[in-house]
């Protein structure tokens, strides 16, 4: 393959020159610190839905479709091994069921599903060392991000951008896992691009179970889009910026700087959430503020005559469910979830795995709030979040608490063990050994001694979690 057949002319170019120059850095400890937490999490989000019969349903069809024997491991799959793309597919859908996997402000995507679960999937059959696995990983989070910033609010009101951008920054990972140089990974990312899609149509139409298809394809996608130019064959140049490029047919309006600007900033890993809801990430803020306002002022469901909600407008294009018809929409229903947090003073992993919909006291809760969006709060978006919450009380009080950050962003991250323990609030069957297996291996990557020690994870990290009845 000829290098001079692209351009370096391309912002496409520059970044792709800058995932090399950024791969041959020294991991600092601070990125070794982040990526720890990122694995940690990705695990906490697999791992928590592994058992779910949405996952099943993925296992078999990932099997069905990328059928063969192989060296990479399942969630939930007992130790059994298949190819690394059809564990590409479903882990990654798996990973994303419980809408707990890290997210992004600005991009608007879920990063660590796209970046963490190509390289997981080759590592095996790859033979990737820790080292090798870190820098494939970063490279992932740095493209899936740098795209979904520039692509913008308009075009994540339309798509998903975990299944667009998510597509890229998937091929990119995987790319740099397999060695590729830079001419076949600029390949890669441009056949990855041809394939970018996922609409938010299945949210208006009530598909909200095939949502986790987003992620599960976008990956897929990605590393065969890694494979084929690893093959020789050629992707678009100017995938991302052209006339007909991923910009000007997906709606692009974000900042096109985003994709060759601000080279000398930390990787984009530093800059995501992790999350403390078991919910869609647009709804946080408002969660936030009511469990400030409940543990503030000590107040529960029967202290509420009414309570008024303003939001930024978008997050109600993606989780604006009025209230839930199945528990595949528990989690897009800002009404629901708050309910349930007044009511329990908890939000927890069971509530919209089996939320009860019928509860007579949810739902006449649920009818004395009204959410307003709020044209003011859409101008911070998506840099901040902004949500008020008002609620009146009925001893005449009036409480309201405002928030525009939520826990879990980069302003305000969890610690190591902060992480271990929402580890287990998500995931309240898993063992104290199981637990300390997880946490040890990610934390492995803190470690530069251990960088040279093969990545691939073993069987019982994706299978760690002993329910009980399981043989």
């Amino acid at each position: 393959m000829n290098p001079t057949s692209i351009s370096a002319a391309l912002p496409e170019s520059t970044l792709v020159a800058h995932l090399f120059h950024q791969a041959a850095q020294p991991l600092t400890a601070g990125t070794r610190a982040r990526l720890a937490q990122a694995l940690l999490d990705w695990f906490t989000a697999g791992g928590s839905a592994q058992d779910m019969p949405a996952a099943a349903a993925l296992r078999e069809l990932g099997l069905a479709l990328m059928p063969g024997a192989g060296e990479a491991a399942l969630f939930g799959g007992n130790a059994a091994r298949t190819t690394p793309l059809a564990a590409g597919f479903v882990n990654a859908g798996i990973a994303h069921l419980r809408e707990i996997d890290d997210a992004h402000r600005a991009a608007m995507l879920h990063p660590g599903v796209v970046a963490i679960t190509p390289v997981l999937a080759l590592a095996s059959s790859l033979g990737l060392t820790r080292e090798r696995a870190a820098r494939a990983i970063v490279a992932g989070y740095e493209v899936a991000l740098r795209l979904g910033e520039a692509l913008g609010a308009r075009h994540a009101g339309l798509f998903h951008a975990t299944a667009t951008a998510g597509a890229v920054g998937a091929a990119a990972a995987a790319g740099m896992a397999m060695g590729l140089d830079a001419p076949r990974l600029h390949h890669a990312l441009g056949i990855a691009a041809t394939q970018a899609a996922g609409l938010w149509q299945l949210v208006d139409d009530d598909a909200h179970e095939s949502k986790s298809l987003h992620p599960a394809f976008a990956v897929r996608n990605g590393m065969t889009a890694a494979y084929a130019a690893r093959a020789g064959l050629p992707g678009a140049r100017a995938f991302f910026t052209g006339r007909r490029g991923m910009y000007a047919a997906l709606a692009g309006e974000g900042p096109l700087a985003a994709v060759d600007g601000g080279l000398e900033a930390p990787e984009r890993l530093h800059t995501t959430t992790i999350k403390a809801w078991p919910a869609c990430a647009m709804l946080f803020t408002p969660l936030d503020a009511t469990r400030a306002l409940i543990e503030e002022h000590r107040i529960s469901a029967a202290d509420v005559q009414a309570m008024e909600i303003e939001i930024f407008p978008h997050a109600l294009k993606i989780a604006g469910v009025q209230w839930p018809a199945k528990p595949a929409e528990a989690s897009f229903c800002l009404r629901y979830l708050l309910a349930v947090l007044l009511e329990k003073g908890a939000l927890g992993i069971a509530d919209t795995e089996a939320p009860n919909l019928g509860n007579p006291g949810l739902r006449a809760l649920a009818a004395r709030m009204q959410v307003l969006p709020n044209e003011e709060f859409q101008r911070a978006f998506p840099q901040r979040r902004p949500s008020r919450v008002t609620i009146r009380l009925h001893d005449g009080r009036q409480l309201t608490a405002y928030r525009d950050l939520r826990r879990g962003d980069p302003e305000d991250p969890y610690t190591w063990v902060g992480l271990q323990q929402r580890m287990r609030t998500f995931v309240p069957a898993m063992g104290d050994a199981q637990a300390a297996a997880l946490a040890t291996w990610c934390g492995g990557f803190t470690d530069a001694a251990q960088d040279a020690l093969p990545c691939a994870p073993s069987d019982h990290l994706f299978d760690a979690i002993q329910h009980p009845g399981r043989q």
